[in-house]
């Protein structure tokens, strides 16, 4: 196809999402995964990990939708990979996608569903799996309005793999054949921390933040850094050498969190400094990208944010494998499965509001017998659900040979 001055003038991410690239270098015969931003692609590391031992030459292409989702793939994967963004969901951009890489099969992660690209998969003899699949009461009601649609888009679907039974009930509401749909678990489970990961963390600790009472606030979004500061400002009372490690889910806010902050009267230093903390800082605010696991396991409590905001929460199996006490708020529901499993199991706190997130790290910080006791149970919960990914190696495997 003939390019166009307007083309020629659009950015290389935006070049992809048309798919208007140059293909010459296209990973043709490939596997195809698509991860939409960070979770996914934490997600999809273990099955991408163990393809790579099991069929060393077989090359994998990861799309996604979010830069955040671009660099965690750089991160997870280097070179390993071919990463490009999904393109949109118009038939001649999934035409020329697909023509382009010609994959043996795709593999998209969780919760993606989009009619013409399924339609075009279908087309060009593509089998498409959706794995760790979840769907939630409210998506599910949302796609039931579009019935129709949806029977056509799922039927094109070669399997779904999903983490329970009733993300597997909801799935099959939406018209995908009993006979595709698989109850696998969780793949979450199944990403090891990377070795040493935890002695990493004590030295980094010791480095830069000192040696005080350390807790992390991860993964948080607008509304909540202020109900975190609060918190830490009841516990200063108490603990005057306490240090929050703030860590917003999108780095991008954080020129609005450092404005909260400086508004609060806090001292912090960021990350992207490259400084220690001095004795008079009370917050160190982890503006980069990719090292949240590392700051886990600096802390010796976790709040898991994404959960006093009604976003509907993040992992918290990441820190309950480094066997970090964790929290979170009440509003878990893209993760009710894991939480209310880890809350039954007693490997984690749930609070209400900013108050009693205050009284509880409290808690924990003033009984260090407390927090190995709930760091230990949370880990030996992760330890017990691993084996998801040796039964989604073994489904997919039939299209892989």
């Amino acid at each position: 196809m003939a390019e166009g001055p307007r083309q020629s003038r659009l950015s290389p991410a935006l070049r992809e999402r048309f798919a208007l690239q140059d293909f010459s270098s296209a990973v043709q015969g490939c596997v195809w995964l698509h991860a939409v931003s960070v979770g996914e692609a934490e997600a999809a590391a273990p099955l991408v990990q163990a393809w790579r031992v099991s069929h060393p030459d077989l090359p994998i292409l990861v799309t996604t939708t979010t830069p955040t989702g671009s660099a965690r793939v750089a991160a997870l994967f280097g070179d390993g990979v071919q990463h490009v963004y999904l393109p949109y969901d118009l038939p001649d951009a999934l035409g020329r996608f697909l023509g382009g890489y010609r994959p043996r099969l795709a593999v998209f992660m969780e919760t993606e569903i989009w009619p013409n690209l399924f339609a075009a998969c279908a087309a060009h003899q593509v089998p498409l799996a959706i794995v760790n699949a979840r769907l939630s009461e409210r998506s599910c009601r949302g796609y039931s309005r579009i019935r129709n649609v949806m029977a056509r888009t799922m039927g094109a679907v070669a399997a779904v793999a999903a983490q329970t039974a009733e993300d597997a009930a909801r799935f099959a509401s939406l018209g995908v054949p009993e006979h595709r749909l698989h109850v696998l678990g969780n793949l979450k489970f199944d990403r090891a921390s990377p070795p040493g990961l935890a002695d990493q963390g004590r030295a980094l600790r010791a480095e830069l933040l000192g040696d005080r009472p350390v807790w992390i606030a991860a993964s948080t979004h607008e509304g909540e850094e202020e109900q975190v500061l609060a918190a830490h400002e009841r516990l200063l009372a108490e603990f005057p050498d306490a240090l929050l490690v703030l860590a917003p889910r999108h780095p991008e806010r954080c020129v609005k969190v450092k404005a909260l902050l400086a508004g609060r009267g806090h001292d912090y230093v960021s990350r992207s400094e490259a400084r220690a903390c001095d004795p008079g800082c009370r917050v160190f605010l982890l503006d980069t990208l990719g090292e949240l696991n590392l700051f886990y396991a600096t802390a010796d409590v976790a709040f898991v944010g994404g959960s006093l905001a009604p976003t509907g929460g993040h992992n918290v199996l990441e820190p309950a494998t480094l066997g970090v006490p964790v929290l979170f708020g009440p509003h878990m529901f893209n993760f009710k499965d894991i939480a209310g499993r880890l809350l039954q199991a007693r490997g984690a706190i749930q609070v209400e509001d900013g108050s009693q997130l205050a009284e509880r790290v409290g808690q924990l910080l003033r009984d260090a017998s407390a927090r190995a006791a709930l760091g230990e149970t949370a880990r030996s919960f992760v330890a017990q659900n691993r084996g998801a990914l040796a039964r989604h190696i073994t489904l997919l495997e039939r299209w892989l040979v």
